[in-house]
């Protein structure tokens, strides 16, 4: 089945579509594509808490109406509100929320609406969240902490009728949060009939938690990044044993490690891996130190263990598998990697990572002026990420909307782009392809070269794009193609990848025969011929893809020295 044959029976089971953008539209304030605005039932909630209720046994307020079979069980779990003195507490109260959303994900196997898009319904916005979201069931809640105690509840309700299936109130010591949010957990995974493993990775200590909470990435920029690796080295000091901080702080620093020289990453790829250790240690699933690392894999040279460490991330669940698609693209798989984007968006279509990742995947899939609403609102609701920004004049200078391309030009004043500033001269070309500027390209191409010895699978597939086929392979012959190890280095997530050699809208490096030769050397075709698993490209190439990698089978794989 093709991708877009999937997403449109995703869309035909859920019956308020239309209704539901344009609902969307108004209540977030957010552009959204078809798919991801995804609504299966109309919603009406009834949320009755009270902090001063005096504290009984659980509660069946009624049998659910649970229509939905346990496979179309998909459960939002809202922030809890903050009914704590301190406003500034609310960090906690979404703290206990998106622990919650860990654990059922992981532990219970139930399709849990993600974080980023959950938690956009707050105070009157809770009750648009079924409808909008699509979900069956809505967990919702309070917390309130004072001192050393906490107290917090929670409810659970069918979207379609309304009906509490699940209440708790606890009322504990701050140190007993998480029991008590395994214990939330697994009486939500009984509810919808599932079978729940708790996983005993939480610390003991209140201020360890604190600070793990605190370190959650937005932006992903260098900056954030080196903040919540200092609250989670504070963390993990004062709680050695506390896997989750010890898993986001191997996350956090292989992030952290595209935007530092490549010199120094043979220290921090210790530094991920240790953590990672640590965590995994505790719990051999935790999914941020999986994802970590699967970052420290090199970008080329040894895809079948980058595949391995892929879907060892993918079985843990959790954000892990939002990343699969991005790799995917890597080993030429675009239909397969769209597929998977998609999928992971729909399950959290307001997280701006998987977001810009699903709107790559349609413009590596030619579907460009899909991708471009998808940039657009990232751009709005996180002006501090670079990837959208750089991402969205990349999709218009494709399109050929020049307009577009100086509006966002008119914005790098404020909105910098890092390591996609190389990415002008080509937009700049592309859109005044004279003779002269064609010239000016090809020589600041090869000069690099010459100087550098070295160069980037991206700067290949951009000269080729520009019609200069010969000039990308002569460049390819004779440099190596990794860093260098100098100031001058591609940075960022995605340097040196191979992902930009198999976009739909840029064919030129492909369509030639010397393109499997490319691939040897960068590990691409071992990859292949000892999977099985050819690249899309395979059958579309105007020659004989497979026999001519068979025939450079034994031309070695560069190594990546970094």
């Amino acid at each position: 089945m093709t991708s877009v044959e999937e997403i449109l029976r995703w869309i035909s089971g859920n019956e308020a579509l239309l209704s539901g953008i344009a609902a969307l539209a108004a209540i977030v304030g957010v552009v959204v594509s078809p798919i991801g605005a995804a609504l299966r039932r109309r919603a009406g909630r009834r949320r009755q808490r009270q902090a001063a209720e005096p504290v009984g046994e659980p509660q069946a307020v009624g049998a659910a109406s649970n229509d939905a079979t346990p496979a179309q069980r998909v459960v939002a779990v809202l922030p809890f509100d903050n009914l704590s003195s301190d406003p500034e507490l609310q960090y906690f109260s979404d703290g206990v929320s998106e622990e919650i959303i860990r654990r059922l994900s992981r532990g219970a196997q139930i399709a849990v609406i993600g974080r980023a898009s959950s938690f956009q319904f707050r105070a009157e916005r809770k009750g648009e969240a079924a409808r909008t979201l699509g979900c069956s069931h809505v967990l919702d809640g309070s917390v309130r902490r004072a001192a050393g105690r906490v107290r917090i509840i929670a409810h659970l309700v069918e979207a379609a009728s309304t009906t509490t299936v699940w209440s708790d109130r606890y009322d504990r010591d701050l140190a007993d949060v998480f029991a008590v949010q395994d214990d939330i957990a697994e009486n939500i995974a009984a509810a919808l009939d599932r079978a729940f493993r708790g996983v005993a990775t939480r610390t003991t200590d209140p201020e360890a938690y604190d600070l793990y909470l605190r370190a959650s990435p937005r932006s992903f920029g260098p900056e954030e990044l080196r903040a919540g690796i200092g609250l989670l080295e504070e963390a993990t000091k004062r709680a050695p044993d506390f896997a989750d901080a010890w898993g986001r702080l191997a996350y956090l620093r292989s992030w952290l490690r595209y935007y530092e020289p490549y010199a120094a990453r043979t220290a921090s790829t210790a530094r991920v891996l240790d953590a990672a250790a640590r965590a995994m240690a505790t719990d051999p699933r935790n999914f941020d130190a999986l994802v970590a690392r699967l970052f420290v894999m090199p970008p080329f040279g040894r895809f079948v263990e980058t595949e391995a460490a892929l879907r060892k991330a993918q079985q843990a669940g959790g954000e892990g598998g939002q990343y699969t698609g991005w790799f995917l693209r890597n080993l030429g798989h675009v239909r397969e990697s769209l597929v998977e984007d998609e999928r992971a968006y729909r399950s959290d279509p307001l997280n701006p990572m998987s977001a810009n990742l699903v709107a790559l995947a349609r413009m590596a899939a030619g579907r460009v002026e899909e991708a471009i609403p998808l940039f657009e609102d990232i751009m709005s609701r996180i002006p501090d990420m670079s990837f959208p920004f750089a991402n969205l004049l990349r999709a218009r200078a494709l399109l050929g909307d020049w307009q577009g391309v100086d509006r966002l030009l008119a914005l790098t004043p404020t909105r910098p782009l890092r390591e996609f500033e190389d990415g002008l001269h080509f937009i700049r070309t592309k859109r005044d392809p004279t003779p002269a500027n064609l010239e000016s390209w090809r020589s600041a191409f090869e000069m690099r070269v010459r100087e550098t010895g070295c160069v980037d699978v991206s700067r290949l597939v951009y000269t080729a794009h520009l019609g200069l086929v010969d000039a990308a392979y002569a460049a390819a012959l004779s440099a190596c193609l990794g860093p260098r190890g100098a100031d001058d280095d591609m940075m960022g997530p995605d340097a040196y990848r191979t992902s930009l050699l198999f976009q739909t809208g840029m064919p030129e490096l492909r369509n030639d025969l010397r393109f499997p030769r490319l691939c040897a050397r960068l590990g691409l075709v071992e990859y292949w011929m000892s999977s099985g698993r050819w690249p899309d490209c395979a059958d579309a190439v105007p020659y004989d893809f497979r026999a001519e990698c068979v025939r450079v089978r034994d031309v070695a794989v560069e190594s990546f020295r970094f």
